[in-house]
């Protein structure tokens, strides 16, 4: 006998084998409303926001995919001189009462993303922008200054 229909089905992924041994508590109604199904779902809207941060000689960049949401609906700010905040809401989608959601896999509720910015990071000209999905912030560097050799002469 083949394992790969039970675990699988003909129509599952292999890449998604809980999902044919969850699909029967989709069918509880308070599995649904469950409290602790809710929370779940706001950690892993917080926990699912990916930032990426790179470091070039000129700034620091971050870019953090944000589906679907209008500037609006994002805020980035700098609190206590170096942590920068990156935050918003992801609303849930509203029905009718008469549709039923077969599947709800997008996350949805409030995100939150903090980083300690080096000391290097010029925080009165952070820049935002919205493209296509996806946040970019630009953290301009403090310039060093330039190692400056200056001879002395010596007297005597």
């Amino acid at each position: 006998m083949a394992l790969t229909p039970f675990f699988f089905g003909r129509d599952q992924s292999v890449f998604d084998p809980l999902d044919r041994f969850l699909e029967p508590f989709d069918r509880f109604p308070l599995w649904d409303n469950a409290p602790s199904r809710q929370f779940a779902q706001d950690v892993s809207a917080i926990a699912s926001t990916r930032v990426d941060w790179l470091e070039t000689p000129e700034a620091h960049i971050f870019k953090a995919d944000l589906p679907g949401l209008k500037k609006e609906e994002v805020k980035v700010q700098v609190e206590d001189g170096r942590t920068l905040q990156i935050s918003g809401e992801r609303k849930k989608e509203e029905v009718e009462k008469k549709d039923k959601w077969h599947r709800v896999e997008r996350t949805q509720g409030s995100f939150l993303r903090r980083f300690r910015l080096p000391e290097n990071a010029k925080v009165e000209e952070v820049k935002a922008k919205v493209e296509d999905g996806v946040l970019t912030v630009t953290v301009p560097k403090i310039e060093k200054p330039k190692h400056e050799v200056k001879p002395i002469e010596i007297s005597g």
